[in-house]
């Protein structure tokens, strides 16, 4: 039966199961279950017994609980925190954001409408803290007023053990209001301090606060609007005054965004989500807005507004430092680097952003895994080292793969390479560099070849006669690692 419709007569008993020391137990029943005398944790076997008609299905914790996120994804038009009280617990700190809805009432009555247009039967109540917003929604009776509310609460509110609340009910109190003039001490000492904070908070004499499920970005602006809007060519056009925003915020930080995120609420609760991402910081409002219009043109499920958007709200969830750029003398300010990543932009929204990658290095001395690709519009990637100014590059731009064995004669056997002989041609060295030393990882293999199991390596950079060069490198320490070091040719200098 789904959730929120009411039973009818000849439906059958409906309970949630869940295995509990090699048996079933029932979890949650609807109203005809209960109507017939079923409670939760009865075994399911003397449910059947009772009730041989029962609908038992097996309870789907991991689709509650996406339901309750996407219930509390909802709950965002409401306010900004939102956090989850599994199993079926919602809570919204509402404080600023009362105005927008004509007061909290109003903003109240709004979320119950949408919850229960989704199907949902649900209970609200406001109060000074979360958890005693939890405890009026789930055991308050009645509307009244909120401190005498939390006092004719059950003990059952405070969420401790089974075993504390038998000892207060041994101890005579029934309700929170028992225990609400009780001396903090006394009460600390014999059932402890935990139940003393529990019931502060409960009673808002301390100050409690929710750990919402994501925080606010720090740069966001949001459109509400009067009436639903059911054209996309004025949502976009709102999206674009938002980004006006948002780029303004970005320009007074000195910053420019690499992902910016918008949601769109329909009327009727359904959601969607738009996000870009780019390989430059940028605050330039078309740039993005445009990068929104392809995003939408490539929606696989076209952007369906059915009864109209009532919210439009954009944030960015990424920002990096951009300063002013300096013309050149031809009176561009925009590098070619920059062109492409525009390009890069446009192509990744389309076929998405991870589908284009570019090296970026990676931090080890190991020179075939010193790179690796990450996609284009990654951030937060190192920066690549320049090299020392006037001096030429220490390591070569291409690599063999696999490094190939070269026949070496040198004065000694751990001494500099005098010729070499590769690929059948002898090259006498006229000029050397080096060594420069790189020892194995010790968590794993160095070389990704049969016959270097993970040697030391000394490199040298060398030129030939002719004036090519080359960087070589021999594997193994002489007397310490091997008897007879191999030596290789790593790369090609240009």
């Amino acid at each position: 039966m789904p959730a929120g419709a009411s039973p009818s007569d000849d439906a059958a008993p409906l309970a949630f199961t869940v295995k509990q020391q090699g048996a079933y137990q029932l979890h949650a029943l609807d109203d005809t279950a209960l109507a017939a005398g079923l409670t939760p944790g009865m075994g399911l076997a003397d449910a059947r017994a009772r009730v041989p008609a029962l609908d038992a299905r097996p309870h789907d914790a991991e689709g509650e609980r996406q339901l309750l996120e996407r219930l509390a994804d909802l709950c965002d038009r409401f306010s900004p925190m939102v956090a989850i009280d599994p199993p079926e617990g919602l809570i919204l700190d509402i404080d600023g954001c009362t105005h927008l809805f004509g007061g909290e009432q109003a903003l109240t009555r709004d979320a119950v409408r949408l919850m229960r247009t989704q199907g949902l039967r649900v209970r609200a109540a406001r109060a000074g803290s979360p958890e005693a917003a939890l405890a009026l929604a789930r055991y308050g009776e009645g509307v009244q007023d909120e401190l005498q509310a939390i006092h004719a609460l059950p003990l059952l509110a405070l969420r401790r053990s089974p075993d504390t609340r038998l000892a207060l009910r041994r101890a005579g109190f029934v309700t929170i209001g028992d225990l609400a003039d009780v001396p903090p001490g006394p009460l600390a000492a014999r059932f402890g301090a935990g139940l003393v904070d529990a019931l502060d908070r409960l009673l808002c004499r301390s100050d409690s606060r929710i750990t919402p499920r994501r925080l606010p970005a720090p740069i966001r602006a949001e459109r509400r609007f009067a009436e639903p809007v059911a054209h996309v060519g004025t949502v976009m056009r709102v999206l674009g005054e938002l980004l006006a925003q948002v780029c303004a915020e970005l320009a007074e930080r000195h910053q420019g965004g690499r992902r910016f995120a918008a949601r769109l609420y329909r009327s009727d609760g359904a959601m969607r989500d738009l996000a870009i991402e780019t390989g430059l910081p940028v605050r330039e409002p078309a740039v993005v807005l445009r990068l929104f219009e392809e995003r939408v043109e490539a929606l696989a499920d076209p952007l369906d507004p059915g009864f109209g958007f009532d919210i439009v709200r954009l944030a960015v969830l990424h920002a990096e430092t951009l300063g002013a750029a300096q013309e050149d003398l031809a009176g561009s300010s925009a590098p070619l680097s920059a062109d492409l990543a525009a390009l890069l932009d446009r192509l990744g929204v389309r076929a998405g952003p991870r589908r284009f990658r570019r090296l970026a290095p990676r931090d080890t001395h190991i020179p075939e895994r010193a790179t690796h690709l990450a996609p284009v519009a990654a951030a937060d990637l190192p920066g690549w080292d320049a090299p020392p100014a006037g001096e030429s590059p220490l390591r070569p731009i291409s690599l063999l793969d696999p490094p190939e064995k070269i026949e070496v004669m040198a004065q000694v056997p751990d001494g500099p390479p005098r010729n070499f002989r590769w690929r059948g041609t002898l090259h006498r060295v006229a000029r050397y560099e080096g060594p420069e030393r790189i020892a194995p990882e010790w968590w794993r293999r160095l070389g990704g070849y049969a016959d270097n199991p993970g040697l030391t390596r000394d490199y040298f950079r060398v030129e030939d006669e002719a004036g090519h060069r080359f960087w070589l490198f021999r594997a193994g320490l002489y007397g310490r690692e091997t008897d007879a070091p191999l030596w290789y040719v790593h790369g090609l200098f240009a």
